[in-house]
């Protein structure tokens, strides 16, 4: 990806550039927090729609299936389209699937605004991953992309404690309303402190297919996909986990999300320096420190005070696996990082909605504890297939 600041206006300053970075860091934010916004509130819904919580888990999984499914299509779909236009258009769109969510008086309504959530989302994480090269001078431009998924990062520990603690303070359906009203605050601004951004190359299918094969991408994918989906598979159903098995009261459950919220803001940055040293020494120390805080907790999470430090590790090592896990992708694509890109973000997505699958077909059938159970087991398998091969040298990066 070459730097193309020529696309910005002549004279563009510097403060202007990291200007725009932070409007996309704040719609990547935006929109991962808008997909991931059922996360502990699942009961309350539930409740309001006349749903069970295994069912209120699908708003969750149909987002990431569709994200998953659009990702890879959207870019080139949008053909020549300015990607300033794109992301403007595609947070709209967030807000209205939001606003949809938190007016829907029945289940359909619920995903039907959900979907449009899922568009929106498989549209802009992908564009936004690009950007950063084009708004600042080379030098600064992985700096710039830190600070771009760092939305995403911070969304996934932050902004879901947050929605929590909104819906528990006036109800759902306003937490629901402000993430739309967010999401049109955040087109705005992208409209006004963006330049024109032409779209630079094609990103053809068949390119992503033969990426996809090689093996330290695939072996990127892969953990992905095994830690995402054993992440949400606990983390959708966080809420009863904590009130079943920590005996935690109800109106405690924000306080402790935003708890979360705080290490996992604490895991992203520390994950962020060792990826950035080496994302093949860090990335299993996320793994096995994720595992065990999962698969311990049906057994030393039985008091308020253990589930509560539990969640705290659990932050901690979830928080930095997006960066990380990222990081090894550019690290193995080097010259393709727009396409690993989609691929990571189609993976993503549909890891977040198998997991949400898995954990309420799990709750359902077996119970809270095996939740946590199956996804110890997922992460485990992670950290299996990142761990060097015996009779093989680990590659720097």
């Amino acid at each position: 990806m070459t730097d193309t600041l020529r696309d910005a206006s002549p004279g563009r300053s510097a403060l202007r550039g990291w200007a725009g970075v932070c409007a996309v860091a704040a719609a990547t934010f935006t929109v991962v927090t808008s997909e991931m916004l059922p996360v502990g509130m699942l009961t309350p819904i539930g409740r309001t729609l006349q749903i069970s919580e295994g069912t209120a888990g699908l708003t969750l999984t149909v987002t990431g299936l569709v994200a998953a499914a659009s990702a890879p299509l959207i870019t080139p779909a949008a053909g020549r389209l300015d990607r300033r236009v794109l992301l403007w258009a595609l947070m709209l769109l967030l807000a209205v699937g939001d606003l949809m969510a938190a007016m829907a008086g029945d289940f359909i309504l619920m995903m039907a605004g959900r979907v449009l959530i899922g568009l929106a989302m498989g549209g802009v994480w992908p564009v936004a991953a690009s950007l950063a090269p084009r708004l600042l001078p080379a030098k600064s431009a992985g700096t710039g992309a830190a600070l771009v998924f760092s939305g995403v990062a911070v969304a996934s520990v932050l902004g879901v404690p947050a929605g929590t603690y909104l819906g528990q303070v006036a109800g759902w359906r306003t937490a629901f309303a402000a993430a739309g009203l967010a999401a049109v605050a955040v087109a705005f601004v992208l409209a006004a402190l963006l330049p024109r951004l032409p779209a630079e190359r094609a990103v053809r299918l068949g390119a992503l297919a033969r990426l996809a094969g090689e093996r330290d991408v695939r072996t990127g994918l892969v953990a992905t996909a095994l830690l995402v989906t054993g992440h949400f598979a606990a983390y959708t159903y966080v809420r009863p986990v904590l009130e079943r098995i920590s005996s935690v009261d109800g109106g405690l459950i924000g306080t402790l999300l935003l708890v979360y919220g705080l290490a996992g803001v604490a895991g992203n940055f520390a994950g962020g320096a060792g990826a950035a040293r080496s994302p093949r020494r860090t990335l299993p120390i996320i793994c096995a420190a994720l595992a065990a805080a999962v698969l311990l907790f049906p057994e030393l999470g039985r008091s308020p005070a253990s589930g509560a430090a539990l969640l705290v590790v659990w932050g901690l090592a979830y928080g930095g696996v997006s960066v990380t896990t990222q990081a090894w992708l550019s690290a193995a694509a080097r010259q393709a990082r727009e396409a690993a890109s989609a691929l990571f973000v189609g993976v993503f997505n549909a890891a977040i909605a198998f997991g949400a699958l898995v954990g309420g077909r799990t709750a359902e059938v077996l119970g809270i504890a095996p939740v946590m159970w199956v996804a110890g087991a997922l992460a485990a398998a992670a950290l299996l297939t990142v761990l060097p091969r015996p009779g093989t040298t680990a590659r720097r990066g």
